[in-house]
């Protein structure tokens, strides 16, 4: 039947170049890999030490996770055949509808599993860590910042990931001066170290009377998370620890302690903080890993061999240093600068649809384009 033509020829030409996916994600050598370390678990000491256990048991799901997506992938996409030589054999037009969503969804999916061939860099697979900070625009620069921080929890729960809020800085009178997210999940910072760097909004302000279209920055920092790593070092005397009262929403226990953590980086001047756990230990150990993953990057990027080299970046907010543009007035798009890649939905793009630019950056990046 002519409704199904189009959509079993696509899913047809998907067939080839599924094959060709599961050979760059590597399945079998996943599938002997995944074999190895479930054996792992079955030996008598292996609980004996709770952070190398963690470490094999963090592996096996992500392998698992791999696995288990590109095999839905294969079953949907057969699916969509099947029910559409069933609606052709019975001549049924109601299935029309239900076969074209499910072959979006295989396209869909295929899109996002292609992205992780590309995930290659030593830390992609980890959790992420972003950083929010205001620049140039005062108020409308905060409220810019609470819009970024609920763009990527759109973004975060479109991919079925965590986010969790760990400080927060509030506006003087709006907005968000400030604040760190921590965004869990397999492959976050693979995906997300696309968006470090400056976002420029352009839009009809509403904390001007007059209506003025107003220009504001924020930078977007994305870390890593990473527990423990051998190249840096970092002394006890070297960490200065300051404890405060938290600020902001978090319930009677946070906000009536003195539980949250600052901690001052000495060699480096850099200051991480954790403010939304119930402790301050916990706290302190959420501190402690942005202060590990910032020291890692920054070296990582430098090239340095001491810690003593590193230097906190310093990233001017402002007009000429934006990676991306949304521009609300007065056309809608969203333009990224690296890449070209541009969306012109931009309601769509503030509620997490991100993925265009995530796709187009890493591709350039693969290419050596940027």
């Amino acid at each position: 039947m002519i409704q199904y033509d189009e959509t079993r020829l696509a899913m047809e030409a998907l067939k080839p170049q599924l094959d060709e996916l599961r050979g760059a994600l590597n399945l079998d050598g996943i599938k002997i890999k995944l074999d190895e370390l479930e054996m792992k678990t079955t030996e008598p000491n292996f609980w004996d030490d709770p952070e190398k256990s963690q470490s094999v048991m963090q592996q096996i799901g992500q392998y698992k996770q791999t696995v288990e997506s590109y095999e839905k992938l294969r079953s949907n996409l057969d699916d969509v055949l099947t029910m559409i030589e069933l609606a052709e054999e019975d001549n049924d037009e109601s299935m029309v509808s239900e076969v074209n969503a499910l072959a979006e969804t295989v396209k869909t999916e295929y899109e996002e599993q292609k992205l992780a061939v590309l995930m290659t860099g030593e830390y992609d697979s980890c959790n992420a860590i972003l950083s929010f900070h205001a620049g140039a625009g005062g108020t409308e620069a905060q409220d810019w910042v609470q819009m970024l921080i609920r763009m990527y929890t759109k973004w975060a729960d479109r991919h079925g990931f965590k986010s969790e809020m760990l400080d927060i800085l509030d506006g003087d009178t709006a907005g968000i001066k400030s604040a760190s997210m921590h965004i869990e999940g397999f492959n976050a910072y693979g995906f997300l170290k696309s968006e470090h760097g400056v976002h420029r909004l352009v839009r009809i302000s509403p904390f001007d009377a007059s209506g003025r279209r107003q220009t504001s920055f924020a930078s977007v920092e994305v870390m890593p998370e990473i527990e423990k790593d051998v190249s840096v070092e970092i002394r006890p005397e070297d960490i200065e620890m300051e404890v405060y009262r938290a600020s902001g929403a978090g319930g009677q226990h946070i906000n009536k302690t003195s539980s949250a953590v600052r901690l001052i980086h000495k060699p480096t001047g850099i200051v991480t903080s954790c403010q939304t756990q119930r402790s301050q230990v916990q706290n302190r150990d959420f501190a402690m890993k942005m202060l590990m993953s910032k020291l890692v990057q920054i070296k990582e990027q430098e090239h340095l061999d001491k810690i003593s080299d590193i230097k906190g970046e310093q990233l001017k907010i402002e007009w000429g240093s934006q990676i991306r543009s949304y521009v609300f007035m007065p056309y809608t798009l969203a333009k990224d600068h690296r890449t070209s890649f541009e969306n012109g939905n931009i309601n769509a793009v503030m509620d997490g649809d991100l993925d265009g630019f995530i796709n187009a950056y890493l591709k350039a990046k693969s290419l050596g384009e940027i």
